[in-house]
């Protein structure tokens, strides 16, 4: 029988970005190599790296790659060198265009308190302890691209900056069924969150969603909830949700404090998806959490895990391989089982390891 090639494309981008995806690197090898697969690599420019060398933050050589992948893998865009930038050039528009251009529409970040790092956190362990959420963040509308934008010149020498916060039925239904179908697998409860109390767009998210569960997931428990308080409630009791629903801007700023709740932003991963297309493909993107953490690039100190782990979910929502991405999540887990860290999740009887020892150490798991 003949092996099935599945294409990734490897974007390291800017900072520690490279560092990180050499450890993921390696690990597809490893499954090329032991499990008989045939994931097929390439690697290319993106964020400040591609600016350096091709003027753009992405090319479109480089974008067409990514539509004929199965799966594309990115470390990170940016950094004070290209701040001062005009906004259209700067590295993280490669970012943008990657998801509005792609149709990756769902935003899937899991915030998971690892047994191992609960002391990391900065809540107390009783309040964080066992904690698995799922965010699902709609990505290419709301205010992030809502027309019209920009900064003009008013009366009396002043200047006024206009963002426009705009979303359809259509749009709303499309990312309500990502997080009810999740929930089917899940706990099947999903928190949707918005401020219908002082925004019209608030009160048509909440209308919306509420008609998808009626009409398609009665079984499916849905909460309401103000976006702020789903913030207070974040940190006051977190392990009351699964699954948090949220417009781009909402679920921007949830899901980073969600992140933070674990202990540390180096060890979560995320997944941007498209819909299915008639082959049942989806089209994906798939990059830690964290940024590119300038101040620690090139010193083989960053965590590795939340784009190992980032990995992990590639091979189960891409590239149709379950029992790839448990291997390797519970490779992850075996080695903090036996007290190695990074940098920054370092504490008193661990032993610290390199970026490149952690990627190593993980491998050694899956064998």
């Amino acid at each position: 029988m003949t092996k099935k090639t599945r294409k990734i494309l490897l974007l390291p981008g800017d900072g520690i970005g490279p560092e990180v995806v050499a450890e993921v690197k390696k690990i597809i090898n490893w499954f090329n190599k032991n499990r008989s697969l045939d994931f097929k690599m390439e690697e290319d420019l993106v964020g400040g790296a591609s600016i350096d060398v091709n003027k753009v933050p992405i090319t479109d050589e480089v974008f067409y790659k990514s539509l004929e992948s199965d799966a594309v893998i990115l470390g990170a865009c940016g950094g004070p060198k290209w701040d001062n930038l005009e906004f259209s050039k700067r590295p993280e528009r490669a970012l943008l265009k990657l998801r509005k251009e792609l149709k990756l529409f769902a935003n899937l970040r899991p915030a998971i308190c690892f047994k191992q790092l609960v002391d990391a956190s900065t809540l107390k362990p009783e309040i964080v302890s066992g904690l698995d959420i799922m965010i699902v963040r709609e990505l290419t509308g709301g205010i992030y691209f809502g027309e019209p934008r920009g900064i003009e010149p008013i009366e009396n020498n002043e200047r006024r900056g206009v963002n426009t916060h705009t979303y359809t039925s259509s749009e709303i239904h499309r990312i309500a069924k990502v997080a009810f179908d999740l929930a089917k697998k899940r706990k099947n409860k999903v928190t949707s969150c918005e401020k219908s109390n002082v925004m019209e767009a608030g009160i048509l998210w909440r209308e919306e969603v509420q008609k998808v569960k009626d009409k398609d997931y009665k079984n499916v428990e849905l909460n309401h909830m103000l976006a702020d308080n789903c913030a207070m409630q974040l940190l006051r009791n977190p392990k009351q949700f699964d699954i948090i629903l949220a417009d781009n801007l909402f679920g921007d700023m949830l899901s980073d404090e969600a992140a933070m709740l674990t202990g540390s932003l180096g060890l979560l991963p995320s997944a941007s998806l498209g819909a299915k297309d008639k082959n049942g493909k989806i089209r994906s993107l798939y990059e830690p959490v964290h940024g590119s953490a300038p101040d620690i690039a090139g010193k083989n100190i960053a965590n590795p895990i939340a784009t190992i782990m980032s990995l992990s979910m590639a091979l189960k929502y891409s590239l149709d391989l379950p029992k790839e991405s448990d291997l390797l999540e519970s490779a992850v887990q075996n080695v903090l089982n036996e007290g190695f860290r990074t940098k920054d999740i370092m504490s008193v009887g661990k032993k610290e390891l390199s970026t490149s020892q952690m990627g190593d150490a993980i491998i050694s798991k899956l064998k």
